[in-house]
This record gives structure tokens, sequence and C-alpha cells, in this order.
């Protein structure tokens, strides 16, 4: 008759100092990941091959995709400014100077980050998703077993696409908000088109433009990288692939507007010695 023999159970006490170091070593693996993904992204840019249909096809899918929400919201975006903003410029008698506001609010801030904001919440959770889905039907495993580098095709087509659609989705975004601007000015304020186009145009400057025209170029760079990131190291089937579409949508988030502050100290600074 065989014998079981007992099972030892380790009693090791597991320290609170032991968690936090391995969170930490997992968070830092993470972000190594991460910027070797980033850094790969780039550097394929390099040599061939080039993608280019999937770039094209990508581009279709985040820009023009894209387009009507970032219009819509850019729009009611300035109308909500003119109405905040005009309440305390009557008081002053200073209703003119709502179209410089508007503007600047929309050219320097807001149209970047609201736009970065919206495609990540439609892109970057599919970006996620999709190549989630590939991940756990193996499609990427056959792309590495037929020697077509995953990175190369799947994550640079989508980094190249959204660095290029995002600028011009936020040009879209300041022009639809000063457009929502002007319409709420006209009929609350009796702000004439000429009053109100010329203060919005002549209150821009070089700085205005550089500084709303470049924060989209590295929004979308992060917003991108960040969706494959989750997309492609999704573990546990289904619910993996769920899991890695909100956490690239938090992340890529977080990473936006904390990028945004910085950023925005850097183009201040270059604003008042370089531009």
């Amino acid at each position: 008759m065989a014998t079981t023999e007992p099972k030892i159970l380790d009693d090791t006490p597991v320290s609170l100092t032991s968690v936090l170091m391995e969170a930490v070593k997992q968070r830092i693996q993470h972000v190594q990941e991460y910027s070797m993904l980033a850094a790969r992204s780039v550097t394929n840019l390099l040599k061939p091959p080039y993608y280019w249909s999937d770039i094209l096809e990508q581009m279709d899918i985040i820009g023009v995709g894209s387009l009507p929400i970032v219009v819509l919201t850019g729009f009611f975006i300035g109308a909500v400014m003119v109405l905040q903003t005009a309440a305390q410029f009557i008081r002053f008698g200073q209703t003119a100077l709502t179209a410089d506001a508007v503007s600047l609010a929309l050219v320097r801030e807001l149209g970047p980050t609201i736009s970065g904001l919206l495609v990540t919440g439609r892109n970057g959770s599919s970006i996620a998703s999709e190549l989630g889905s590939m991940v756990v039907t193996e499609q990427v495993d056959a792309m590495r077993a037929m020697g077509t580098d995953p990175t190369r095709k799947l994550v640079t087509p989508r980094m190249v696409a959204t660095v290029l659609m995002l600028p011009l989705l936020t040009a879209m975004a300041d022009l639809s908000g000063l457009i929502g601007g002007f319409v709420v000015s006209t009929f609350t304020l009796r702000l004439g088109a000429i009053a109100f186009w010329t203060r919005a145009i002549d209150a821009l400057d070089f700085s205005d433009l550089m500084q709303g025209l470049t924060k989209p170029l590295i929004f979308g760079f992060i917003l991108s990288t960040v969706g494959c990131y989750h997309g492609l190291r999704v573990r546990g089937g289904t619910q993996g692939v769920g899991r890695a579409t909100t956490s690239a949508v938090v992340a890529s988030s977080v990473f936006i507007l904390v990028a945004n502050f910085f950023l925005t100290k850097i183009m201040l600074f270059l604003a008042g010695h370089v531009f």
C-alpha cells in the first residue's frame, strides 16, 4: 500500500519590503520593455522594408475615423469657453478679449490635449485590442515563424500614422473650436465676424503655433506605442485583451497629461529665448 508523504507548507513570512521591491522591479521591467519597443519602432524607419499600405490604412483609420468626434468636441469646447470667459469680461466691459482668450487657450493647450485624449480613447484602445487579439490567436507567433518582424509590421505603421495624423486632427479641433466660439459670441455678445476673427488671429504668435503643433507629435508617439506595448504583452485569453485595452487607455492618458506639463514648461522657456 503506497503511503503519501505529507506536504510541507512554506511558512516563511512575506515582508512588506519584499512585496514593495517586487512591485518596483516589475514597474522598472515594464518601463524597460516599453522603451525598447518604442526605440525599435523608430529605428525601423532607418532601413527597409517599409509597409506603406499598412501606414496608409492606419492613417485612414486614425485620421479620417477620428475626425468627426474631434471636430464635434472642439466646437463645443470653444462654445463653452466663450460662455465661461464672457461672464468675466462683461464685468469689465472687455468682451472683445473673449476672442483672444479662446484662441490662445485652444491653440496652446486645449486643442492638443483634448485631441490626444480623444484619439487615445478611440484608437489607443483599438490598437491594444487588435494586437492583443492577434497575440491570443497566435497570429504574432505565425509572423515570427515566417520571418516577419512584428514590431516592424504592426508597431511602426501605427506609430507613423498616429504621429502624422494627430497634428492635423489638432488643427481641425482648433479651427472647430474657434468656429464654435464665434457662433456663441455672435449670439450672446453681439461680436461681429471681423472683430472676433481679427483679434483671434492677431493674438497668436509663432511660438503659440509651434507649441500647439509640437505637442501632438509627442502625444501621438506616446499613445500609439503604449497601445502597441499593452497589446503585444496580452496574457490570459480574451480577458487579458480586455485588461490590456483598459490599461492602454489609462496609461496613455496619464502619460499624455504628465508629458503635457513638461512640454509646456519647455515650450514656454523656448518661446522666451528662441522663438
